[in-house]
């Protein structure tokens, strides 16, 4: 960070701030303190007639590659709304939303993860504006080379090991799962 945000003042300085236990960035001027918190990622594993809907990535990172619908919240929404709002971007579909089906942390990103269950209210969907393509996959269909992410690995194979359950992971990294490596 090298300007506030509040006043515009140059240097912000990175120091810890009295009464707290982290460095924050600090202006030098106005002293306000800059918090930087993890991004909220919420989607879902959306099915139909026992198939999952994977999307095909229009976007960078991992442009081509088959990602299931999920992105970053925006402000004034619950997670349940973003996460609908995120299979209607990239898959031009509408949902009945379920419970959560996975939590979890990718620090190295600072982000958390809120991935619901949820079926198609009707098999009407097409490529939304951040997707080349959307298709639904039997389960074991599923493009495991061809996936965007180590986030979606685990989802799904969370799912497929138990889909019952709900999987909160506390750990700090998912970069490990049964050694699956992007292509």
């Amino acid at each position: 960070m090298n300007y506030c945000s509040n006043c515009g003042h140059h240097p912000v300085t990175l120091r810890q701030p009295e009464g707290d236990n982290r460095a924050r960035y600090i202006c030098d001027n106005c002293s306000t303190v800059h918090y930087q918190n993890p991004k909220i990622v919420a989607g879902c594993l959306v099915f139909h007639e026992g198939k999952v809907m994977l999307c095909r990535r229009g976007i960078e990172p991992r442009k081509g590659k088959w990602n299931f619908p999920a992105g970053f919240m925006e402000n004034g929404e619950t997670v349940r709304e973003g996460a609908m709002r995120e299979v209607m971007e990239e898959a031009n579909a509408t949902i009945k939303i379920g419970r959560l089906h996975t939590m979890y942390n990718i620090l190295h990103v600072n982000q958390v993860y809120l991935i619901f269950l949820a079926e198609l209210e009707n098999a009407d969907f097409s490529a939304g504006i951040e997707s080349l393509d959307v298709k639904l996959f039997d389960l074991d269909e599923i493009p495991w080379n061809e996936l965007a992410f180590h986030s979606n690995v685990f989802t799904l194979k969370k799912y497929l090991e138990n889909p019952d359950s709900t999987v909160v992971h506390h750990g700090s990294s998912l970069d490990a799962i049964d050694g699956w490596e992007p292509s």
